[in-house]
C-alpha cells in the first residue's frame, strides 16, 4: 500500500514512521523547505525516543520518504492522510482549523483519481463533513471518501503508542473507507487490537471525550491533594486506593503542578466552546479547565510561601521545564507559568532540563540555563522539581543539601522520598502528602 502524510509535525512524522515500519510505502509532505530538508539528511526536527532510528531505517529501506510536493506525495496513494496543525485560536479557544481545509482542498485539486482522505489531526465534531462539501465543490468530478482516525499517541511513548495502541477509532461513511484503513492497520488486527469502527462525527468525538476525560482526571487527583494536606491525609495512598478499582483505574492520578502539553489544553478548550455552540455545554470540563489554570498560579505562589513570603533577592533552582518527561515540548507547560511568576517576584533563577532546546527560547530574559541538575541546584536557596525527568528521581538529598546555601525543596511532583530528604536536613515540601 502507498499513502501520504501532509504535516511533518509530531503527529504526521510519528505515524509515517510507524506506517513504514508496517511495510507501507509512505510519503511524507511539508510546505517547510527546511524541514524537509532536516528529514531527509536524517535530522529529527523533535525529540521522541526513538523516532531518529525508525525514520532512519525506513528511510534506508525506501520505505519512507519526505517531500515538498503534494502532488508527487498523492500520487498512487491509497489513502492521504492531514497531519496538520489545529492550534487553539487566541482569545475565543476555539480550534483553529484553516490548515486542515487549506489542506483538503489542495488534496482536491492536485488528486488524479479517487482516493480516501482521512483526518489524523484532532479536528472538533463536524469537521469531516465541512471537508466533504469543500471536496464537492471543488472537485465534483471525483471520488473522495473522507474518514476520521484520530491518534492517541503520548509524548515520550508515541511509538509504543502507535504500534501497540489500546484501540484504533476508524470514522467513515463508505466501505471503501473503512476497507482501506483496515489493510492499512492489519499488523494490529494481527495481535488483536481493538478496531472500532463507527461514524465521522462519533469518531471525532471520541478523541476529545478522551482527552477531556483525563485532564477531568488529572484536576481531580490534584483537588484531592488540596484537601489531602488539609485533612492530614496521603494522596498516595487516597489515589492507589481509587485506582486499585477496576471502574476507575490507577493512570493519571498522580498529583502534580497542572496538566500541559499539546493535547489537553487545546482539546479541552474546544471541545467547551464546541459543546457551548451546539447547546450542550460541559460544564465539567469548563470548570477543569479554570482548575488547571489556577493551580499553576498556585504553584508559584507556593514557592514563593516556603521561602518565607518573599522571593526578592533569592536563588530558586528549577529542575525540569518540559511538561512532562521525555519530550522537548514546552506547551503550557507549568514551567511557563511558574518561572516568570517567580521571576517577576524578584527571584534570581537557575534551570536545568534535559532536552531545553524549546525552553531556552520560552523562558524570561536572565534565567540561567545550567549543564547538570546540581549545576543549577549550586548555591540555590530553594529547588523545585517542576518534571519528574528519571535522572532527577536519581539525585542524592545529601548533594543536593552539600551545593545548596538554602535548604528549602518543593517536590511539586512527588517524585522523592520525603524521609530521605528530612534526614538530609532538607525542609522538604511536596503535594498532598504530610
Amino acid at each position: 500500500m502507498r499513502v501520504a502524510m501532509i504535516g511533518a509535525g509530531y503527529v504526521g512524522l510519528v505515524s509515517g514512521a510507524c506506517f513504514a515500519e508496517f511495510g507501507v510505502d509512505v510519503c511524507v509532505v511539508d510546505t517547510e523547505v527546511s524541514k524537509v530538508e532536516a528529514l531527509r539528511a536524517g535530522r529529527i526536527p523533535i525529540y521522541e525516543p526513538g523516532l531518529d532510528r525508525l525514520v532512519e531505517e525506513n528511510a534506508r529501506d525506501g520505505r519512507l520518504s519526505f517531500t515538498t510536493d503534494l502532488a508527487e506525495a498523492i500520487t498512487g496513494a491509497d489513502a492521504v492522510f492531514l497531519a496538520v496543525g489545529t492550534p487553539s485560536r487566541r482569545g475565543d479557544g476555539h480550534a483553529d482549523l484553516s490548515y486542515v481545509f487549506a489542506a483538503a482542498e489542495q488534496v482536491a485539486r492536485a488528486a488524479k483519481g479517487p482516493l480516501v482522505l482521512v483526518t489524523k489531526s484532532t479536528v472538533p465534531v463536524g469537521t469531516g463533513r465541512k471537508i466533504k462539501e469543500i471536496l464537492r465543490k471543488v472537485r465534483p468530478d471525483l471520488e473522495i471518501d473522507v474518514a476520521s482516525n484520530p491518534e492517541f499517541l503520548r509524548e515520550g511513548n508515541a511509538i509504543g503508542d502507535f504500534m501497540r495502541p489500546d484501540r484504533v477509532v476508524i470514522g467513515a461513511e463508505s466501505e471503501r473507507a473503512f476497507a482501506v484503513l483496515r489493510r492499512l492497520y492489519r499488523p494490529l488486527y494481527l495481535i488483536e487490537t481493538p478496531i472500532v469502527q463507527t461514524g465521522l462525527e462519533t469518531a471525532e468525538l471520541i478523541k476529545y471525550a478522551a482527552n477531556a476525560f483525563l485532564a477531568v482526571k488529572i484536576t481531580f487527583i490534584n483537588q484531592m491533594a488540596d484537601l489531602c494536606e488539609k485533612a492530614g491525609a496521603d494522596v498516595h495512598d487516597v489515589a492507589r486506593g481509587m485506582g486499585l478499582d477496576g471502574r476507575i483505574g490507577r493512570k493519571f492520578l498522580h498529583a502534580g503542578p497542572g496538566y500541559g502539553g499539546s493535547c489537553f489544553p487545546k482539546d479541552t478548550l474546544a471541545l467547551a466552546r464546541t459543546a457551548q455552540e451546539l447547546g450542550a455545554p460541559v460544564t465539567i470540563v469548563e470548570q477543569t479547565i479554570a482548575a488547571n489554570d489556577a493551580r499553576k498560579e498556585a504553584m508559584a505562589a507556593r514557592v514563593i510561601a516556603a521561602l518565607g513570603g518573599a522571593a526578592q533577592g533569592k536563588t530558586v533552582a528549577v529542575l525540569g521545564l518540559t511538561f512532562k518527561p521525555e519530550t522537548d515540548d514546552m506547551r503550557d507547560a507549568p514551567s511557563l507559568v511558574v518561572v516568570p511568576r517567580l521571576a517577576e517576584a524578584g527571584a534570581t533563577i537557575r534551570t536545568y532540563d534535559p532536552q531545553p532546546g524549546h525552553a531556552r527560547q520560552m523562558m524570561p530574559a536572565g534565567v540561567h540555563f545550567a549543564d547538570t541538575a546540581l549545576g543549577a541546584v549550586e548555591g540555590a536557596d530553594a529547588v523545585v522539581l517542576l518534571t519528574e525527568w528519571n535522572e532527577f528521581r536519581a539525585l542524592s538529598p545529601q548533594k543536593i543539601k552539600a551545593a545548596m546555601k538554602g535548604d528549602v525543596v518543593l517536590d511539586l511532583r512527588n517524585a522523592w522520598d520525603p524521609a530521605s530528604f528530612r534526614e538530609a536536613g532538607l525542609t522538604y515540601q511536596s503535594i498532598g502528602r504530610q
